[in-house]
């Protein structure tokens, strides 16, 4: 971990003149926030590469598109009114974790929900008898992860849906739900059923302003962390 600290701080996302060679220095350039991010999806993506992936899974595509949603949920609450913003990066980095489970605990039934007859859509909740979003915040209960974090993976995939939506501020599940479909769209699906994914793009919408401000400053740090996953 203090190695991929490293390599981190000294990438080009950083752009240092001089080679950091301190984990200590490395620390206090990063911040709490980015070494606590950093830390946290480089140790997940540790943990989900031992385990055994069944056929059609791919590991590594899993890994990519939980941390580009996280990183860029994270930045997005830095924009923006969002209720229980700092559980942005865990909720980003967790929200597909129901594919996984259903993966690994019914390969025969993902492949059929991964590979549909005609390319069509499937109701998941028809074969596996509950949603991949429902079965991630199951996971995280189980965790004791925060409520809010449950909540926020729990209705990302239908946001209008979540009892915070219609407030003066803006649910977490919308946040992770937008860097969702903005990281399939730019070619990081988990699975391919998911290829559809499209940026939003509704310039009166103060979530899709505060995309196009940040969409820059995350590709840079994407494509800069994305080997560490």
């Amino acid at each position: 971990m203090a190695g991929n600290l490293l390599k981190l701080v000294n990438s080009a996302l950083y752009g240092r003149v001089c080679t950091i060679t301190s984990v200590r220095h490395a620390v206090s350039l990063l911040g709490v926030n980015k070494l606590r991010n950093a830390t946290l999806g480089m140790s997940v993506a540790r943990m989900w590469n031992q385990v055994k992936a069944p056929p059609g899974w791919s590991m590594a595509s899993f890994n990519l598109h939980s941390a580009g949603t996280a990183i860029l949920s994270d930045l997005l609450v830095q924009k923006l009114p969002v209720d229980d913003a700092e559980g942005a990066f865990a909720a980003g980095l967790f929200h597909d974790l129901g594919w996984l489970l259903v993966a690994l605990s019914s390969p025969d039934e993902f492949k059929i929900a991964a590979n549909p007859a005609g390319g069509s859509a499937v109701d998941e909740s028809e074969i596996f008898g509950v949603s991949h979003a429902e079965l991630s915040a199951q996971a995280l209960a189980v965790w004791n992860l925060p409520e809010p974090i449950q909540n926020a993976v729990r209705y990302h995939v239908r946001p209008e849906e979540d009892p915070g939506a219609g407030s003066d501020r803006i649910p977490l599940s919308r946040i992770v739900s937008v860097a969702d479909q903005c990281v399939r769209g730019m070619g990081c699906p988990i699975t391919p059923i998911e290829n559809d994914g499209e940026i939003p793009a509704d310039p009166a919408d103060q979530v899709s302003r505060a995309l196009e401000q940040v969409l820059p400053e995350f590709e840079a740090e994407f494509s800069n962390v994305k080997h560490f996953f």
